[in-house]
């Protein structure tokens, strides 16, 4: 499954995963943002379980804001679960 989150409070514009059936990231990407810096979380998250992944990042801030790009991607991956159960 495919799923695209448009990214919000941070300086990343959208993130698009990639889930297989069981919930494993298969792939994930982000427009906009530090570039070296998500493409390196990016390339640790694929093979993860996207719970695992949500768990390690999700509640993380940026500066004064109260979210983060890797926030925003575990709330991409928990939106792409719920769109994938439903």
């Amino acid at each position: 499954m495919i799923y695209t989150y448009h990214n919000k409070g941070v300086c990343s514009r959208s993130t698009t995963v990639t889930l297989s059936e069981s919930g494993i990231i298969q792939e994930i990407s982000v427009e906009g943002g530090c570039n070296g810096n998500l493409k390196g979380i990016c390339q640790l998250l694929q093979g993860m379980p996207a719970e695992e992944a949500i768990r390690r990042m999700e509640g993380g801030t940026c500066g004064p804001r109260p979210t983060s790009c890797p926030d925003q991607i575990a709330q991409a991956l928990k939106n792409a679960l719920a769109e994938m159960n439903k």
